[in-house]
């Protein structure tokens, strides 16, 4: 066995500037990798967690740090626990799903015991803009059927553009993301408006390490842990105050662990959402396989991309659909007579 272990940085500038509390984003810088094994190749991509500093060096630090380990052979288990959950395993961890697949001829969603990929509804996401700006980019969703709204602290201004967006399209499912710039006290405030426009999520209403302000508030409206949940071990600590797990793969390290994840959510009572945290169709695929298990998917990423990657994902009908062998092996007949 021969392998090695190659990295790049791949700057992703969006469409438009995305604003959400506290920053606005022009874009995200994506580490890719690829893993070659005697003639077969497998491809990662992450665009880290940046509210926890996990940027491109932080990435390429941790995955230089691990580089001799994966050469000489470690596989997604190892990887576990050679490294925490963050952008660098994700990105990892992808690259080895893909190898598998290439090696084995069977596709990962085989590989991962998953049933075939389906499209899948989606959220698209408006960000705390000024109203021209937001109806334009509602309008510019064309047949959406659910849209995520960033809230930015500002209730004032948030109730105004929840009424922009009910106004424009009575009929779409809504929920609301504050990303952590919201106090109970604010939100508390504010949820009348979220009950009046018919919101269905509250997303990290508070910031991380602060949810225990959130215990006995009894929402009208579930509150999703995104901030709040990193992987596997935090998954208890939602119970009692979130009914939804947001799990990303940059942040949980992978679909590896996701799956993991989404088995253990089930076990405590917990709905599951699939988000991402940005980048291209190659860090869409694999969460668009944990899509498949999920009760919300917000994985609108690439279409937020000035440029997407190449026969990468498609939105029609409000639906994210990847293509068969985009990210791994093709399914084909024998194949599909064959299970791993």
């Amino acid at each position: 066995m021969s392998r090695r272990v190659h990295i790049e940085v791949e700057p992703l500038p969006f469409r438009e500037p995305l604003r959400i509390a506290g920053r606005v984003f022009a874009g995200i810088p994506a580490v890719r990798t690829m893993i070659k094994e005697d003639g077969h190749s497998g491809r990662g991509e992450a665009g880290g967690v940046f509210f926890l500093n996990d940027d491109t060096d932080h990435m390429i630090e941790m995955i230089d740090g691990v580089r001799e380990e994966v050469a000489k052979g470690a596989g997604r288990a190892e990887l576990r626990q050679l490294l925490p959950p963050c952008g660098a395993r994700n990105a990892l961890d992808a690259a080895l799903w893909e190898l598998e697949s290439h090696q084995t001829g069977l596709p990962v969603w085989r590989l991962a015991g998953l049933k075939r990929p389906q499209p899948q509804v989606t959220t698209f996401t408006l960000g705390a803009d000024p109203p021209e700006q937001l109806l334009r980019t509602l309008d510019s969703y064309g047949r959406a059927r659910a849209i995520k709204l960033k809230l930015d602290g500002d209730i004032d201004g948030d109730r105004e553009r929840l009424k922009l967006i009910r106004g424009r399209r009575p009929d779409i499912w809504l929920m609301v993301d504050a990303n952590q710039g919201y106090s109970v006290d604010l939100l508390e405030q504010i949820l009348p408006s979220l009950v009046e426009a018919q919101v269905k999520v509250i997303e990290q209403p508070v910031p991380r390490g602060g949810e225990a302000a959130l215990m006995g508030m009894n929402s009208p409206i579930p509150l999703a842990a995104d901030e709040s949940l990193l992987g596997l071990d935090e998954l208890p600590s939602l119970i009692g105050i979130f009914k939804i797990a947001n799990i990303k793969l940059d942040k949980c390290g992978g679909l590896t662990e996701a799956l993991m994840m989404v088995k253990q959510a089930r076990s405590l009572g917990l709905d599951v959402m699939v988000g991402n945290m940005g980048g291209s169709s190659y860090a869409a695929a694999p969460a668009y396989l944990l899509a498949q298990l999920c009760d919300y998917v917000d994985l609108d990423g690439p279409a937020f991309l000035a440029c997407d990657v190449q026969g990468g994902a498609s939105y029609s009908n409000g639906r994210i659909t990847l293509p068969d062998g985009f990210w791994g092996s093709e399914d084909c007949p024998l194949q599909s007579q064959t299970r791993p």
